[in-house]
């Protein structure tokens, strides 16, 4: 692959290319990335497998393939980590599988673990029908009540989407051993995302508690061998899988960090599989034709904003003012060299869920700075500090941001932390971040259950961001639209919540791509930009 990005660039270039920015920031027709533009790179992305067709030929037995990822996750349990690939939902799915996956061909929720699913007339009551013979890997039958046992945990937890599990399952009743039936409170048509997510992933009882003392037990393809922090999860083939016996031996799973390292790791040959999800790196293996599953992710390279007390983000005019002051495709050149999309919208326009009446916020300097001046005003001194994890990306980002809101009269420290998994503590466990980098990630296959851990009040995923009644009202109408149209006419309130109330900042979309190499078959997708290795074969 053929390009790097460049080194920490130099803070006069940002310097001069915001004083562009600024000439033509009130002029509606820029290509700025605002409201009603989605300025663009070389590609048109893609939900699903891109590459070309796998013709591998007949499956083979044995082998290990190792597999780089984002992040080291938190915990191999799904009431600790969130069920995405960039935050252990990969190496989850593994030792658990999952009981629906998303098919991006049908978008629909299809049946992976389970043998089926079905709704009543008014999705207000959906019976889950499980395969027979499934067994945990220490021998105790997967039936109705052990899926019901693992998800009633998962809901008592501060699981990551516990909050929405809880405000909306009313009841869930085992009607016989195979047989589910859950009881909601309101309508839901998007329900069985759930069962494709954490409470899809279940957990044995000799798992244990959440938290200290936990050991992953599941139903999945492969079983734990060890987990080194800062180093790899590896993991064996289950002989006693329901679909039968993995063909890999094992796969070990490891975290590189930089995206530039896992790059050139592939490149290589030392990794069979690998996790992209900058524009630039995602563009240089799609041109070359590489093999894998794409996953079309909004609001993926974003920065919160802690709306705590105390905190500069409290005040809505600083945070209104710090959307304003930044030019979403400002980002999108100076980081990742013009590659990928940039855009306000929630869900710009490659998106299912965008319609002609949503309109984002467009950069305006000098509207920030009318806004920052009412706050100074009133007391605050315009300090505020970003914070990001120790990778190419974020250091080029974190140098934007500073300029641009010191372009406007803020004062800006940048604090470095050197992993995500570190960053991750700091703002999820520890709430200590005025603006921190982050990917809040709305899916396409489901972007409720996000967009209401993220935005809703009761939601377990804002992580201090500041929520609105406005908000929790167009999410509610969300949830129970019985239509895509419907479903789209709440996505233009969200937008316009999201406009005034600005809980975080939006500037890049991203494509999230897991590639591999030639040797690798079998591989499949499922939600939240997970892969599924249980017929995965080297050969």
């Amino acid at each position: 692959m053929k390009r790097r990005r460049n080194a920490l660039r130099p803070a006069v270039v940002l310097v001069a290319a915001l004083a562009l920015v600024a000439g033509c920031a009130s002029d509606s027709s820029d290509d700025g990335g605002g409201g009603d533009t989605e300025a663009g790179g070389r590609f048109e992305y893609t939900e699903g497998m891109v590459g070309g067709e796998d013709a591998g030929g007949e499956p083979k037995t044995g082998g290990q393939i190792s597999y780089a990822l984002y992040s080291e996750p938190r915990s191999l349990d799904p009431a600790v980590s969130i069920a995405a690939v960039t935050t252990g939902g990969a190496e989850m799915a593994a030792l658990y599988d999952v009981l629906l996956r998303y098919d991006t061909d049908t978008r629909e929720f299809v049946p992976q673990l389970a043998e089926a699913i079905e709704a009543n007339g008014d999705n207000t009551e959906w019976t889950l029908t499980l395969r027979d013979g499934v067994s945990f890997s220490d021998g105790t039958p997967l039936d109705a009540a052990a899926v019901k046992a693992s998800q009633e945990r998962y809901a008592a937890a501060p699981a990551p989407e516990a909050a929405l599990w809880n405000d909306n399952v009313a009841g869930i009743e085992v009607a016989d051993q195979r047989t589910l039936v859950y009881s909601l409170n309101k309508p839901w048509a998007m329900f069985p995302a759930m069962l494709a997510s954490g409470p899809g992933m279940i957990v044995a009882k000799s798992s244990g508690p959440v938290g200290e003392g936990f050991k992953p037990v599941g139903a999945g393809p492969f079983t734990l061998v060890h987990q080194r922090p800062a180093e790899e999860v590896l993991v064996e083939a289950n002989e006693d899988y329901w679909n039968g016996r993995a063909h890999l031996d094992e796969v070990r799973f490891v975290y590189l960090g930089d995206q530039a390292t896992v790059e050139d790791s592939f490149n290589n040959g030392s990794l069979d599989l690998a996790f992209f999800r900058d524009p630039d790196v995602v563009d240089a293996v799609l041109e070359d034709g590489t093999r894998g599953y794409s996953n079309l992710v909004a609001v993926s390279d974003t920065a919160l904003i802690n709306g705590m007390e105390g905190r500069p983000g409290a005040d809505v005019r600083v945070r209104q003012a710090i959307q304003l002051a930044l030019a979403p495709d400002l980002v999108r050149q100076r980081v990742y060299d013009g590659h990928g999309m940039a855009s306000t919208l929630l869900f710009p326009e490659y998106s299912r869920w965008y319609s002609e009446e949503m309109t984002g916020i467009e950069p305006d300097q000098d509207a920030a700075r009318e806004l920052l001046e009412e706050a100074k005003a009133d007391g605050y001194d315009g300090a505020i500090t970003y914070l990001d994890a120790q990778t190419s990306a974020a250091r080029d980002t974190a140098q934007v941001v500073k300029a641009s809101l010191e372009a406007v009269g803020f004062e800006v420290e940048i604090e470095m932390v050197p992993t995500v998994t570190d960053l991750i503590t700091r703002l999820a466990a520890e709430r200590d971040y005025d603006l921190a980098g982050w990917g809040i990630n709305y899916r396409e296959g489901d972007p409720f259950s996000k967009l209401y851990a993220s935005l809703h009040s009761t939601g377990t995923q804002t992580y201090g961001m500041p929520t609105t009644p406005e908000m929790d009202a167009a999410l509610e109408e969300f949830q129970g639209a019985a239509d895509e149209e419907a479903q789209k006419a709440a996505v233009v309130k969200i937008q316009k919540a999201w406009n005034d109330s600005v809980p975080f900042l939006a500037w890049m979309p991203m494509a999230e791509l897991t590639a591999w190499s030639d040797e690798v078959h079998g591989v499949k997708g499922a939600a939240n930009s997970i892969v599924l290795l249980d017929e995965a074969w080297l050969g």
